[in-house]
């Protein structure tokens, strides 16, 4: 049977990246709020005939670039970002040969939920052994 994702996770894998994703997120929440300012300053510029070019679009390219790499460390461990405001990611992996994801939030200390891969949030169920 054909399988969504190449990785999947266990459980104790997941766990071990949380530090990590936490760092991650952070950052990935610095850049949206820098981006957001220097966007609001662009628009403030965008009167006819004003060059909005040098420092303040560099930056604006050089935030992008940033956030763009921090998407593709989940991207490329096949890690899902669900909501990047709160921070919802989910994992695949399997829960008794079933493909499913594990599904985390950041403000949760630690990963006690997965869902079906088409039930979203609102299909969350306590993983086995944590009821």
């Amino acid at each position: 049977m054909a399988h969504q994702f190449n990785k999947h996770y266990t459980l104790e894998e997941a766990r071990a990246l949380l530090p990590q994703i936490r760092r991650w997120l952070s950052t990935l929440a610095d850049h949206r709020e820098n981006l957001q300012k220097q966007e609001e300053r662009i628009s403030a510029l965008m009167t006819p005939g004003t060059d909005i070019g040098g420092k303040v679009v560099n930056t604006w390219i050089t935030t992008m670039a940033d956030i763009k790499e921090l998407l593709l460390e989940f991207q490329s461990r096949e890690i899902q970002i669900k909501d990047i405001n709160r921070g919802l990611i989910d994992f695949p992996a399997f829960i008794g040969g079933k493909e499913v994801f594990l599904c985390w939030e950041q403000d949760e200390e630690d990963i006690e939920f997965w869902h079906d891969l088409d039930a979203g949030y609102a299909g969350r169920e306590r993983l086995p052994g944590l009821e």
